[in-house]
């Protein structure tokens, strides 16, 4: 359970003076399908996901999937990578990504055709978030001129740190009461050194991430939530609503979008789980649900205290099949002492 913590914390006066109300529209309430895996009056104004102490050994491992790496075609449609929630830790990221063959000793896309495609969530929490999202910049533009893609989705995380370069402690109307972003993005892992390195060209990048994507059956979003279905019938009503609210500027808008985007295990139960995600396969296509957000240590039902053990070894070592084998689980738990995930799909389950 999360420990109740204030609605708005103090903190030096930044950003923009209060933006006007937002236009009066109607905000959809969260769908049945959701509301199973979260406390009445969920606000992301509470802490999410403190790090998790585990036992050395636990049933972790007989639920996730080994993949064998395939070799990388010449012609046609590369092999497709994903990759899960990377939260800062970089040298995890290019160790990974070595390790599959995306990238050399010099950290420069060897791929060739491949496409890889990152989840969301790449800052917060981990040291060095904002040297991941340069690699990750860098990536694509030299994926691009071998033949392959190196692509990205809109975590909730990237909308907390835009919100708190935008809005600062402008006062944001939350389910709990009124919130700040700066707030809201220090409680959850905010680290002062990216925001300090944070550019103008990475606040463009972020906003212009999508929201959503199918590919080879594969139906990517970040979170494991119903909430997409808020936002459009299709993929790409999805994302040009996520873009167009994005683009307002108003504060109360992005929080709406965070506090969606942050709501979590949709798919865990295991009557309501499997609907949620055939009402998302259903709606935008595929086979089934490729995310991150949600660590596979919570979705397993393990429990822990803030004091993480990370000399024990980590009981996360592939990703997690679940909700009838419709969904699969990506952020392996890195922050927790977990395995930053990089794997090919298909899986070979």
């Amino acid at each position: 359970a999360q420990a109740p913590v204030p609605t708005q914390a103090p903190v030096p006066a930044q950003g923009p003076a209060p933006v006007p109300a937002p236009e009066t529209e109607a905000v959809p309430e969260p769908r049945p399908a959701e509301q199973a895996g979260e406390p009445d009056g969920y606000t992301p104004t509470q802490r999410d996901l403190p790090v998790i102490s585990r036992p050395a050994e636990g049933p972790g491992s007989t639920l996730q999937v080994q993949f064998v790496p395939q070799d990388v075609q010449s012609t046609g449609p590369g092999p497709l990578y994903v990759v899960g929630d990377v939260h800062g830790y970089l040298d995890e990221l290019v160790t990974e990504l070595r390790t599959q063959g995306l990238i050399d000793a010099d950290c420069r896309w060897s791929a060739g055709n491949a496409r890889l495609w990152f989840l969301g969530d790449f800052t917060d929490r981990g040291p060095d978030g904002i040297g991941v999202i340069d690699l990750v910049m860098r990536l694509s533009a030299e994926a691009a001129a071998a033949g392959g893609y190196c692509k990205a989705l809109m975590g909730n995380h990237e909308l907390l740190l835009i919100g708190a370069k935008r809005f600062g402690d402008t006062p944001v109307n939350s389910g709990a009461g009124t919130a700040t972003f700066q707030a809201a993005w220090l409680l959850n892992g905010g680290q002062r050194v990216d925001m300090d390195r944070l550019e103008d060209v990475h606040l463009q990048w972020m906003s212009r991430l999508d929201a959503a994507a199918l590919v080879d059956g594969h139906l990517l979003l970040h979170s494991d939530t119903t909430a997409y279905l808020d936002y459009g019938t299709s993929i790409e009503d999805v994302n040009d609503t996520v873009h167009e609210q994005l683009n307002r500027h108003d504060a109360d808008i992005t929080w709406d979008l965070f506090r969606k985007f942050t709501k979590r295990f949709a798919f865990r139960d295991e009557e309501s789980g499997p609907r949620a995600v055939r009402e998302l396969l259903a709606t935008y296509g595929g086979s089934r649900v490729v995310h991150g957000h949600s660590p596979i240590p919570y979705l397993l039902g393990e429990v822990g205290t803030e004091d993480g053990d990370d000399t024990r070894d980590p009981a996360v070592d592939g990703p997690h099949v679940y909700a009838d084998g419709l969904a699969i689980a990506m952020d392996g738990g890195v922050t927790m002492a977990g395995k930053l995930l990089v794997v090919q799909l298909p899986l070979g389950d």
